[in-house]
């Protein structure tokens, strides 16, 4: 499960606009938009999500369930250790 917080954050740390999370999961710019307007966790359509979780694990985002190991204990997301080559650039050029 995916929060809206966690979506917006994990843009975020990827440099990313909503634009090219589309592109990288292959969902329109809607519903990327309602996916990050909703309260709570994100409610949806089963491949949607599977495909916006996927785009993000490739982009090195490790998202961290409530009650998941974590220094706070709550919900959260974190950059892997070593994002993948595909993963877009976060660094200044």
């Amino acid at each position: 499960m995916i929060t809206a917080a966690q979506l917006r954050a994990s843009r975020a740390l990827l440099g990313i606009d909503q634009r090219r999370l589309a592109e990288l999961s292959g969902l329109s710019v809607p519903t990327i938009q309602r996916m990050e307007a909703s309260a709570g966790v994100i409610r949806g359509n089963v491949d949607s999500l599977m495909k916006l979780v996927g785009a993000l694990d490739a982009a090195g985002i490790e998202l961290i369930a409530e009650g998941a190991v974590s220094s706070d204990g709550g919900r959260g997301i974190r950059l892997k250790s070593a994002p993948t080559a595909d993963a877009p650039s976060t660094q200044a050029k």
